[in-house]
């Protein structure tokens, strides 16, 4: 069971973080978007920097933080934390600014063959802090549960 620690645990959190997710969106809505459960992209809070922020912090604690595969691990974790935050936060926001275009000049008429982008892809630095300590949490359970 140790040996796949270092997956379940990401796993286990990720299902956590799209659970609290589905359940943030359900009391903001007044409704169940059961895709939500499924769809990690946006919101609060942010399943990638999650994700990535437990096996950062499970290989912390059981292989140490002077470690090279902590460092690897962590550098990883920054990148997804920043990805989120940037590039995919500019995608939103040009998906958003493309559909409108389109409802303005096809008044609402989407062109045969053409699907609205998605918007909901990147996420506000509050979304990643809260995912990156949920993520951190988990992990520490994780180590005192199982090491």
């Amino acid at each position: 069971m140790e040996s796949y620690i270092y997956l379940i645990c990401p796993f286990v959190t990720l299902v956590i973080c799209q659970l609290i997710k589905f359940s943030i969106e359900t009391i903001e809505t007044h409704k169940c978007n059961w895709a939500r459960l499924f769809n990690g992209n946006g919101g609060m809070p942010s399943s990638h920097a999650t994700f990535s922020s437990s096996i950062t912090m499970l290989v912390g604690f059981t292989m140490g933080f002077d470690t090279p595969i902590f460092a690897v691990s962590f550098i990883f974790m920054l990148i997804v934390a920043y990805d989120s935050m940037g590039l995919r936060l500019e995608s939103e926001k040009q998906a958003q600014a493309i559909n409108m275009m389109f409802e303005k000049f096809e008044k609402g008429k989407w062109k045969k063959g053409y699907q609205k982008l998605k918007e909901e892809l990147g996420h506000q630095p509050l979304e990643v802090i809260v995912g990156l300590l949920i993520g951190s949490v988990s992990a520490f359970c994780f180590y005192y549960l199982f090491f």
